[in-house]
C-alpha cells in the first residue's frame, strides 16, 4: 500500500517521524529540515479527513530528561502544521490513550520522546557493571517481552500505521520496525519522505547508469570498510578522501606527519587497493594536500604532495591537483553517491576541497548524472554551500543509508514490506 493509494478519511495514522532535530540551550531549534520533510506526509492525512498521532525520538535519553522533552519543539511543528497540537506527556499513560481515542478528524496528537521508554529501543537500562552473564540474559529477555507490549500499546491507538522516518530505518525498535507487524499490509505504509528514500537509494545501487563514481570520505577506514567492500562490486571510481586518504599514504609508504591514521590498517588500505585493482575499478586518491602547523582554522598553511608532509604538520585538506582530479572523474559520471567530506569542512580555511566536490557533483548533475548525498557530514556541506538544490536527491538518513548502501536490509523498511 502506498501513501498516495490510502484514503485517511476518518482514520486514525501513528506516524512515525524523525523530529531529532538541534536545539539550542534555551531550547530553540537551530534546524528543522527533519521537520519540514515530513509535512508533506501529515498534510495528506489531514487534507484527507484523518488524524495524525505523531510519534519521535529527541537525542538518546536513558529516560524522562526534561531537554529531551518533545515539548520543546511543540509550538513550532504546530506553526509549520497549522494545527494547535495536542500533547501526551507519556506516551504509555491511560492519558495519551484517551486522548488517542478521542482524536477527531483534523486533529493532531504529538506523543512524548518514545525513547524516554527503555521498551522503544528493546535494550536493558541500569543493570550493574558487574552484572553476571545469567542477570543480563534475564534483563534482555524481560526487556523484549516488554517491548511486543510496548509496540502493541502504541499500536492500539491507530486504525493505521505510517513510517516516514528513514534516518530510524535501520533501527529494530518498537516504533519503527515492531510496531508495524500489528497492522495487516493495506493499513501501513511509507510516508512520503521515506519513499523518496527507498528509491534513491534504490536507484544508485539497483539501477545504475555508468560510469557510477562513489565519494567516501570521513576520517576511519574501519568505519567504512563494508561500505567500501560492497561498493567495489558496482562503481566503475571509488574516490577515497578525508582522513582515510593518511592511511592509505601510509600504507605505501609515504610521509604523512601528524595526519590522522590508523596505523593498525594500513594492511586493509592495500587489501582494499588490490581488490579494487582484481575488479577493474578505478580507485582515486588525493595527490596533494592543505596543511596546517596544528589542528586550528588559523593555523599556518601551505600546500604540499600528499606523501611528503613535513613532520610537525597535518592534512587537513585536499589541494588544488586533487580537486581537479577528483572533479575530472565526477564530471564524466552518470550515478554519483558522496558521502563524507575532503577534509575538515567545519574550519572556513578547509572547506575548499568539500566546495569543489560539491560544485563538481552539480555540474554532472546538470549534465543528467542521478546524484545523491548522505550521511550527516555531507549533508551539512550542500547546506553550507548552498548545493543541496543542484543534487539530484539529499538523504536525511546518516547510519540509516549507510546501512542499505552495505547492502543490509533495513528493519523499518522491511517491516513494512512484510
Amino acid at each position: 500500500m502506498t501513501i498516495d493509494q490510502f484514503n485517511f478519511a476518518g482514520k486514525k495514522a501513528f506516524v512515525r517521524v524523525d523530529f531529532n532535530v538541534p536545539l539550542d540551550e534555551n531550547f530553540n531549534i537551530t534546524d528543522d529540515t527533519r521537520i519540514r520533510a515530513a509535512l508533506p506526509t501529515l498534510k495528506k492525512i489531514l487534507a484527507d479527513g484523518g488524524s495524525v498521532i505523531i510519534g519521535s525520538h529527541l537525542g538518546r535519553p536513558k529516560g524522562p530528561v526534561d531537554k529531551f522533552s518533545l515539548k520543546h519543539i511543540l509550538k513550532h511543528v504546530s506553526e509549520l502544521l497549522e494545527v494547535n497540537i495536542l500533547f501526551a506527556d507519556d506516551c504509555m499513560s491511560a492519558d495519551a490513550a484517551t486522548k488517542a481515542a478521542t482524536l477527531s478528524p483534523g486533529e493532531v496528537l504529538m506523543l512524548e520522546n518514545l525513547r524516554f521508554y527503555a521498551e522503544e529501543e528493546g535494550k536493558p537500562r541500569g543493570l550493574a557493571e558487574d552484572a553476571t552473564d545469567e542477570q543480563k540474559a534475564a534483563a534482555k529477555k524481560e526487556i523484549k517481552e516488554k517491548q511486543i507490549e510496548f509496540s502493541k500499546r502504541l499500536a492500539s491507538y491507530a486504525d493505521c500505521y505510517v513510517n516516514d522516518a528513514f534516518g530510524t530505518a535501520h533501527r529494530a525498535h518498537a516504533s519503527t520496525a515492531l510496531m508495524a507487524k500489528y497492522f495487516d499490509k493495506d493499513h501501513k505504509m511509507f510516508g512520503y519522505l521515506m519513499e523518496k528514500e527507498v528509491k534513491a537509494v534504490d536507484k544508485v545501487l539497483n539501477d545504475i547508469r555508468r560510469p557510477f563514481t562513489a565519494i567516501m570520505g570521513g576520517s576511519k577506514v574501519s568505519t567504512k570498510i563494508e561500505i567500501i567492500e560492497n561498493l567495489l562490486n558496482k562503481v566503475d571510481n571509488l574516490i577515497i578522501t578525508g582522513g582515510m586518504t593518511y592511511t592509505f599514504t601510509k600504507a605505501m609508504n609515504g610521509k604523512i606527519g601528524l595526519s590522522i591514521c590508523e596505523d593498525d590498517k594500513l594492511d586493509l588500505a592495500l587489501d582494499i587497493m588490490k581488490k579494487a585493482k582484481e575488479k577493474g575499478v578505478n580507485l582515486v586518491l588525493a595527490v596533494d594536500a592543505k596543511i596546517a602547523d596544528s589542528f586550528s582554522n588559523d593555523a599556518n598553511t601551505k600546500f604540499c604532495k600528499v606523501n611528503e608532509i613535513p613532520d610537525g604538520w597535518e592534512g587537513l585538506d585536499i589541494g588544488p591537483e586533487s580537486e581537479k582530479l577528483f572533479a575530472d572523474v565526477i564530471k564524466q559520471s552518470k550515478t554519483i553517491l558522496w558521502n563524507g567530506p575532503t577534509g575538515v569542512f567545519e574550519f572556513e580555511n578547509f572547506t575548499h576541497g568539500s566546495r569543489s566536490v560539491g560544485e563538481a557533483i552539480v555540474e554532472a548533475t546538470k549534465n543528467g548524472a542521478f546524484s545523491l548525498v548522505g550521511g550527516g557530514d555531507s549533508v551539512a556541506c550542500v547546506n553550507k554551500f548552498g548545493l543541496a538544490s543542484g543534487v539530484s536527491y539529499v538523504s536525511t538518513g546518516g547510519g540509516a543509508l549507510l546501512e542499505a548502501i552495505e547492502g543490509k536490509v533495513l528493519p523499518g523498511i522491511a517491516a513494512i514490506n512484510e
